[in-house]
């Protein structure tokens, strides 16, 4: 045991993941678990394998119709035209459908709803053509901002998922639910934790169908939900191409882990894939909880950098990156943040050129170490002001620091 750990602390400081493909024993064809806190891959399984994500997809389809919805001043609760395209019977043959209909009322709001718990194909048209001219013209918003993401092996044909042009990877998948989660995380509670979706209510239609709207009961079809304890999103989806998907997150004494499931095979049929890739994810929050935790630590006051030769003689500082890492779970009893400044800092520097680290340790020794860098870029100074500060720097023996 002592062993395993060793090796487990090792892995995790020298490598960006603890990379052991098949030693929790996974079904699907590929798979991560991040800390969503520090970012810190923890467990990869083919993590750049391209995959079509299914429904998964509705995820980015919620994530750029809220963007848009902002920009534009749009309430959530204003109706949204429902063209001939949204209508559930003009959607591909084995849909997951919201079921909307000609002359139904139905807001934004509901429509996310019919996104994450039905995983509605009809109600990513509606959310689609609301905000774009045509479902390509969405796609296109949402590569757009795929690429904004630094998501280079992600690419969506449509809003819905149904189709298999649509790909990713573990890795890229995972990535996007933490900037998902970390820009939206009243959505967890809004939309990915509610139980069951009714509609069409009598609000949602119109005339003598009041009285008798047709409403359909959906249950969430994220098992893990009432499963895994923390559990808290996010989303299945599935296609004949891809197998059985899921995006799961959990929270626990302040840490969260995001795992990404690719690939549960198609084979198994929808209940075995199903109890399959909700296993699967299981294991690695599992897995997770059992072996790290995320700690946070408030930056202490820092010193203005002192620079040479520069336009300017000091300078602010800032981390390179927040104050929150991933540490072995049996680790963290005296944390301390320790600084250290470079001296002999020379202009030209552009911003965010190392001036220093953070120094993260606690009974056990040295955690983590993250940069302390400059928060702007300094020009240098005249040649009078150089020649006096190098007289200076040669008398009190400060050797230039070299850029980085």
């Amino acid at each position: 045991m002592i062993k395993f750990f060793l090796c487990l602390i090792l892995a995790f400081f020298t490598t960006p993941a603890f990379s052991q493909n098949d030693f929790l024993g996974l079904n699907a064809r590929a798979a991560v678990l991040i800390d969503a806190g520090s970012g810190a891959f923890l467990y990869e399984k083919n993590p750049h394998e391209q995959i079509p994500p299914a429904s998964l997809t509705k995820l980015m389809t919620i994530h750029i119709a809220q963007r848009l919805a902002e920009i534009q001043g749009v309430s959530l609760d204003e109706p949204v035209p429902l063209p001939p395209e949204s209508w559930a019977v003009n959607q591909p043959p084995r849909s997951s459908l919201m079921f909307l209909a000609q002359g139904q009322i139905v807001s934004l709001r509901e429509l996310f709803l019919g996104l994450a718990i039905p995983s509605g194909n009809d109600a990513a048209v509606a959310v689609a053509l609301n905000f774009a001219p045509t479902v390509a013209q969405f796609a296109a918003l949402m590569n757009n901002e795929a690429s904004r993401l630094g998501l280079r092996q992600t690419f969506f044909v449509e809003p819905s998922g149904i189709d298999e042009h649509n790909v990713t990877t573990a890795a890229e998948f995972a990535r996007f639910c933490r900037a998902y989660i970390a820009t939206r995380p009243e959505n967890l509670h809004l939309y990915h934790t509610v139980p069951e979706f009714a509609y069409p209510k009598a609000d949602n239609v119109t005339g003598t169908q009041k009285r008798r709207p047709g409403t359909i009961l959906q249950g969430n079809h994220i098992s893990i939900l009432s499963e895994f304890p923390g559990a808290d999103g996010l989303k299945t989806g599935y296609i004949d191409e891809a197998g059985y998907n899921l995006a799961a997150t959990a929270e626990r004494d302040g840490t969260r882990f995001i795992a990404v499931i690719l690939g549960v095979p198609a084979d198994l049929g929808p209940r075995r894939g199903d109890r399959v890739r909700t296993e699967d994810a299981k294991k690695l929050l599992t897995w997770g909880y059992e072996n790290f935790k995320t700690v946070r630590m408030e930056a202490p006051p820092l010193q203005e950098a002192v620079i040479w030769k520069g336009a300017h003689n000091r300078l602010p500082l800032a981390p390179a990156a927040g104050l929150v890492w991933t540490i072995p779970a049996n680790r963290g009893e005296g944390l301390a943040l320790d600084v250290t400044y470079l001296p002999g800092l020379t202009a030209p520097l552009p911003a965010g050129s190392k001036a220093g680290s953070f120094t993260l340790t606690d009974s056990g020794g040295i955690l983590a170490v993250t940069d302390l860098v400059t928060t702007a870029p300094v020009e240098q100074a005249g040649f009078l002001k150089r020649l006096l500060h190098s007289i200076l720097m040669f008398f009190r023996r400060i050797k230039p620091a070299a850029a980085e």
